[in-house]
């Protein structure tokens, strides 16, 4: 029989059986090893007694005493109530769910130790389903030397389970150190099963404090290790796309069809749009494919650059296709897409799912023979039935909103004639750069940090809604001056039905104060159609005021629209009220964004009406984002994939990136063993997925 080693199958161990098994690969562990990486949430101290008659409610404790009286209640609920008692005072246990045999255990006289949370309870202070133990005597078993760990456990699996499997696993040895001791930063130099030992039984003088808000160094030792693996499998992941074939796009010159589209525009590009444009058009140029995220702020002009990007594959005699998350900013791409490109002579295609069948077959068309040079559209984009000629560029619009498998089929369109295309996405959600370094390491990365010149800024205030009568007059003062407002109702309820019968409230409410306006409507359980000819009302002018729910976070251009109000304002995270801000202020009148409010205020929801009266800066408003919300609300479903880490935090352990980055550039060019043996311990699942 061979021996077990770290390396085995957790259903090789002792106690596992297959039902259990399966539960464990729900909480990430299929082998032995992923124990020893299964980190405590937090601990609980049992190293000591707490006297019954020192007890206040809310205080998490481990007592003792011996039983006084045992009986079964039937009240509201059925529960076995146990009295214990020690020199101090005494105690009640209560059990709602309990057998005979657990009724016998607790005889008069039997001494208990029992650890929960004390709370207060109708004859006093009790317990409620505490972990406990019947001992043989009071002295009979020693206290804990050790803080007793938390884990993240599933349905199935308690707390007891896993202390006994880690404890086993971490029995078995054998950990290699894979990390060379010189990679690490000099405070985090732990043998990584001393910091393990140490975070799986930290002893009871350890520094608490640090300990739980993950921020000591023998935690810090792992998340350096998991980061150092994460960027060692994105750089495989780059390392496998560059060793595909692309197209190489020849690079635009004076004839060319980018040169003459930017001559073309009625403005001039920004520095930063050069600059972003240079980059794409280095990477296009190359025989395998460019993956690029550009980031850019509302507003910056990113379409454009988008545009010109596609042009420089269709002078490559390749087709490109562009996507975006909604029917409503696809068919604002499409429109401008051909309005630029129709002076030009080539062809743009239309793909959402809303159009008829003779429509859609003549699209499928002209993209299968290659008559469409470009592709706009929506998710519709993915099905089967759409063929390329020659797919040469993808680029995805608010990527986030697209999952990784999404991405990935759009990408599998040209892969049948032995190229793969090369991948443009796009945010205008701003992630701060240690973010990005980490959740998009397998991209390269651009941002255009510059906004078009006359952009105005956009005058933020937040004021309690009791102020709603002054809101009122200003649109009124504003639609008087020939300018249009947004009025948007936040979510108030997890409920679309709620939301849509608040916004339909609001716009009857506004509609009778302001009986001489035109005012919209526009939410989520509008027919499309419906939805889509109120937005273009909006847009051309026939509508005055547009009360919305948040659907019109990424909407149309409306230069015309000048005054935002965001109702319950602060009920939304930074990034989505930084882009509903965004929709105003694209054109040449002073804008305002007004942010209603229902104090009092929570401190989180302060600080984020702070920050947006504070700055416009995206990049400033996402990196408080990031610190409020964390790196999941940012990168969205993205976060699905390789950016999910298990021990790392992006945001207490952003100050390691730069050096985990650095360490494995080292590792990739000095010890490929290391390198594989790091992929496999830590993100071996998310390399695969990637893969998919």
């Amino acid at each position: 029989m061979t021996a077990l080693s770290l390396q085995s199958p957790v259903a090789a161990m002792k106690g596992v059986g297959e039902r259990l098994a399966e539960r464990l690969a729900r909480l990430g562990i299929e082998r032995v090893e992923d124990l020893l990486f299964h980190l405590p949430l937090r601990y609980q101290d049992r190293s000591r007694l707490t006297p019954l008659g020192g007890l206040r409610p809310q205080q998490e404790v481990q007592v003792q005493g011996r039983v006084l009286h045992a009986e079964v209640v039937v009240r509201r609920r059925r529960a076995l109530l146990v009295r214990i008692g020690d020199d101090s005072g005494q105690l009640t246990l209560r059990f709602f769910h309990f057998g005979g045999t657990q009724r016998q255990q607790f005889a008069p006289g039997h001494c208990v130790r029992a650890f929960g949370e004390v709370r207060a309870g109708a004859a006093g202070l009790e317990m409620v389903h505490p972990e406990y133990r019947i001992l043989a005597a009071a002295e009979s078993e020693p206290l804990e030397r050790t803080l007793t760990p938390v884990y993240p456990t599933t349905e199935g699996v308690g707390q007891a389970t896993l202390r006994r499997l880690i404890g086993l696993a971490r029995a078995y040895g054998g950990l290699h150190e894979w990390l060379p001791d010189d990679l690490l930063p000099v405070a985090l130099r732990y043998g990584l099963s001393e910091a393990l030992s140490l975070i799986h039984a930290p002893p009871v003088d350890v520094d608490t404090a640090a300990l739980m808000a993950g921020r000591h160094p023998a935690q810090r030792r792992l998340a350096f290790e998991e980061l150092v693996a994460h960027q060692l499998g994105m750089a495989r992941l780059r390392a496998q796309a560059r060793a595909e074939a692309a197209p190489a796009l020849p690079r635009p010159e004076r004839d060319a069809l980018s040169t003459r589209f930017v001559a073309n525009l009625p403005f001039a590009l920004t520095a930063a749009q050069r600059r972003v444009l240079e980059e794409i058009a280095h990477d296009l140029g190359r025989p395998h494919p460019m993956l690029r995220l550009v980031q850019g702020d509302v507003g910056s002009g990113k379409t454009v650059v988008a545009i010109a990007a596609c042009l420089q594959a269709v002078d490559g005699d390749c087709q490109a296709a562009l996507m975006a998350p909604t029917e409503l900013l696809a068919e604002q791409h499409f429109r401008n897409a051909e309005r630029w490109l129709a002076p030009l002579g080539v062809r743009v295609a239309w793909l959402s799912g809303r159009l008829r069948e003779s429509r859609r077959n003549e699209m499928l068309a002209e993209l299968a023979d290659g008559r469409a040079a470009l592709a706009v559209g929506t998710h519709a984009l993915f099905q089967a039935a759409v063929r390329f000629a020659r797919l040469g560029l993808v680029v995805i619009d608010e990527q986030h909103r697209f999952g990784v498998h999404q991405r990935l089929a759009l990408r599998e369109k040209a892969t049948a004639a032995g190229l793969h295309p090369h991948q443009l996405v796009m945010t205008a959600t701003p992630i701060p750069r240690t973010l990005a370094m980490t959740a998009y390491a397998d991209l390269d990365y651009s941002v255009i940090d510059e906004l078009p010149p006359g952009r105005k800024p956009v005058v933020t205030v937040a004021i309690p809604d009791t102020r709603r009568p002054e809101v009122v007059e200003r649109i009124r003062a504003a639609v008087g001056r020939g300018q249009q407002v947004y009025w948007v109702c936040a979510l108030i309820e997890e409920s679309e039905v709620l939301q849509c019968e608040t916004a339909e409230a609001t716009h009857a409410l506004l509609s009778e104060a302001l009986p001489e306006m035109a005012i919209g409507l526009v939410h989520g359980r509008l027919k499309a159609t419906e939805k889509e000819a109120m937005m273009h009302a909006f847009k051309d002018g026939r509508i005055d005021l547009l009360v919305a729910t948040t659907v019109i976070e990424v909407g149309v251009d409306v230069p015309n629209a000048s005054l935002m109000i965001v109702e319950n304002a602060e009920r939304l995270g930074l990034a989505q009220l930084h882009q509903l801000r965004g929709r105003v202020g694209r054109g040449s009148e002073a804008s305002s964004c007004v942010l209603l409010y229902h104090p009092p205020l929570g401190e989180t929801a302060r600080r984020r009406l702070q920050v947006m009266r504070e700055t416009q800066d995206g990049f400033e408003v996402a990196r408080h984002d990031l610190e409020i919300r964390g790196p999941g609300e940012l990168l969205g479903t993205r976060q699905t994939g390789l950016a999910r880490l298990r021990v790392a935090d992006m945001v207490q352990d952003g100050d390691l990136i730069p050096a985990a980055l650095e360490a494995a550039h080292r590792l990739v060019a000095q010890a490929p063993t290391e390198t594989d043996a790091l992929i496999r311990r830590w993100v071996a699942g998310g390399v695969r997925y990637a893969q998919v």
